[in-house]
């Protein structure tokens, strides 16, 4: 997605707005952002009060650490990466929103799982439509 920002902000011809909502701890946001949503601000959500709201539900144990994310965290390992404890609900399903201009929420998509996502055609699409 990273190689597509331009063309996700500007799709609609008028810039957009992004915003990235997690429920990571506060003190987490600094290296959320970091790592996941440069150059997008990002908010948190410690109380899921969002995630509620848009109706964002929790997965399985066995869905959030099956065998395609076991693989993929031996990968990340392989890689060099560490694994900390977050301390954070690891089954808390997320998703996309799109607000239109006078606040209404105008798509959502809901992760069936911790890995799905929309793909950025999808996002994209979505957007133009606004």
């Amino acid at each position: 997605m990273r190689d597509r920002i331009d063309e996700l902000l500007t799709s609609q011809g008028d810039p957009i707005d992004v915003v990235v909502v997690t429920f990571t701890k506060a003190r987490n946001l600094r290296g959320y952002r970091r790592r996941f949503a440069d150059p997008f601000p990002v908010v948190t959500d410690e109380e899921l009060e969002l995630y509620h709201a848009v109706d964002y539900h929790r997965c399985s144990f066995w869905r959030a650490y099956g065998w395609r994310s076991i693989k993929r965290y031996a990968e990340l390992l392989r890689g060099g990466a560490r694994m900390t404890k977050s301390g954070e609900d690891t089954l808390q399903l997320g998703g996309n929103i799109l607000i239109a201009a006078d606040g209404a929420m105008a798509w959502r998509y809901a992760g069936a799982g911790p890995d799905d996502r929309p793909s950025i055609d999808t996002i994209i699409e979505q957007v133009a439509r606004l």
